[in-house]
């Protein structure tokens, strides 16, 4: 029998075939009417011994307010293990959704008689602590309640200039200063490359879309060293990699908050395409080590030395080479790039820094091999959370022991696996994109209960314009009522 790999969302209903269990079925694709998402997603777990994507259909249907069908995109991703993933993305508004669900002999119905948006409905409804409650988004993130504590209460009148005038270096830093007043987002950014303020940009309009977000201002880094190097200083400034010598508040990247909001869109890469097209048991998985990237820290050079001198081990190569160009000809050739979804072919997967944190990581724990973490002083926003020799192995910064490492793991097999297992699951409970919209929205939420100061918008910003569609939300509301 197939032990299910995801353990806790909800809702789950469990099919029974003659008093036994057939498979069940969570996720919050099932709850569409009240968790919007660019791609709404659910799970289905099989009990059977065997399966193929062949033993599941699916459809995903509806008729729009005009009494039109519903535009509907739906794939079915399927796992090794009896796991399936669907996802589903609508593109008008539904006013009754039906989704159908048969596996073998078994058929189950969800009708849902209610409005249902897509993602670029701006149909804000509910003020913050009613929205994740709805999104059923639990307490608030341990990382949250860390990077917070240093800052009990926060005055940007009096902190603002000083945050402007220290970290207004062109050249070398950008950043952008954010207002979110009556749920609209304005800003002023500073810096000579300010284009990663996209990604942010993104991210505060899809939640104005779905949720009355707290007024509240704050300054994010759009580069990827962490930025506040003194307590003192008590600047609170956002950033997407955090450090144990510094206290800048960290939020998800820009690449898992991107593949987030492309989920089902222009991204290939995100943290349910990986679960889909990795098919390969642990069993047939190569007893290697399996890396790939350029050559943005030295210890990745010495990771290639390692390689070379132990091919029976390491399959690594560097794909790049901008920081030690001079040093191509003892370290290279450069190898092609390879599929994300081919790494998963070998057993091991190393994550050596890059500038600072390798944000491939939570794609490397989704893909179900072992990770084999170097120790940093950088980390992602749940870096906390993973447990060592529980989720992941901990070597060296130097990679002194990367070797021993390796071979504990194949002379363990049974715990290696059962380490990468415990890996995946933590990715698919806690790095999804339902996971992304909640911590953002909790850290808006708690930071804003810490600004003293009046929230206004200052004359140098800029409006950040929500061209979303309003899908007639005032009267579909009207109507449900």
């Amino acid at each position: 029998m197939h032990t299910p790999v995801i353990l806790s969302f909800i809702p789950i209903f469990i099919i029974s075939v003659c008093g036994e269990a057939s498979f069940r079925v969570w996720g919050p694709g099932l709850k569409p009417q009240a968790i919007v998402m660019p791609a709404r997603y659910f799970f289905l777990q099989s009990y059977n011994e065997s399966c193929n994507l062949k033993d599941l259909e699916v459809e995903v249907d509806g008729t729009s307010p005009e009494n039109q069908r519903c535009r509907i995109w739906k794939n079915i991703l399927y796992t090794h293990n009896c796991l399936y993933i669907v996802r589903y993305k609508l593109y008008n508004t539904c006013a009754n959704l039906k989704i159908s669900i048969k596996y073998g002999e078994v058929e189950q119905t969800y009708d849902i008689k209610s409005y249902i948006y897509p993602e670029d409905c701006n149909c804000p409804r509910v003020p913050t602590d009613k929205w994740l409650n709805d999104w059923e988004c639990g307490s608030i993130p341990n990382q949250i309640v860390k990077d917070l504590d240093t800052f009990k209460a926060i005055n940007f009148d009096n902190l603002r200039e000083k945050i402007i005038e220290k970290f207004n270096q062109p050249g070398s830093i950008s950043l952008c200063h954010y207002v979110v007043k009556n749920n609209e987002v304005y800003r002023q950014c500073y810096g000579k490359y300010v284009g990663f303020k996209m990604f942010m940009d993104s991210i505060l309009l899809s939640l104005a879309r779905k949720v009355l977000l707290p007024d509240v201002e704050f300054f994010v880094n759009l580069g990827d060293w962490p930025l506040v190097k003194d307590a003192k200083d008590n600047f609170p400034i956002f950033s997407w990699s955090g450090s144990a010598d510094t206290f800048d508040i960290v939020m998800p990247t820009y690449d898992l908050t991107e593949s987030t909001l492309e989920n089902m869109g222009r991204v290939m890469l995100d943290m349910l395409s990986v679960q889909g097209n990795v098919d390969y048991p642990w069993e047939e998985r190569i007893p290697k080590v399996f890396w790939r990237g350029r050559d943005s820290n030295r210890q990745r050079l010495h990771l290639i030395e390692l390689s070379k001198k132990h091919p029976h081990l390491f399959n690594a190569s560097l794909t790049n080479f901008f920081f030690f160009r001079d040093e191509e000809e003892k370290y290279g050739p450069k190898a092609e790039h390879v599929s994300f979804f081919k790494f998963f072919e070998y057993k091991y997967q190393v994550c050596i820094d890059g500038t600072v944190a390798a944000y491939r990581l939570p794609y490397l724990l989704a893909g179900g091999s072992l990770l084999i973490k170097q120790e940093s002083k950088y980390y992602e926003h749940f870096y906390n959370d993973l447990i060592p020799d529980t989720h992941f192995i901990v070597i060296k910064r130097d990679l002194s022991n990367l070797i021993e490492k390796v071979n504990w793991a194949i002379e363990n097999d049974d715990k290696a696996k059962k380490m990468a297992n415990a890996g995946r699951a933590f990715a698919m409970e806690n790095l999804l994109p339902k996971n992304i919209f909640c911590y953002h929205t909790f850290l808006l939420n708690e930071f804003s209960k810490r600004i003293t100061n009046k929230i206004k918008v200052l004359n140098d910003m800029e409006l950040v314009e929500n061209t979303s569609k309003d899908c007639n939300c005032d009267k579909t509301n009207r109507d449900e009522l």
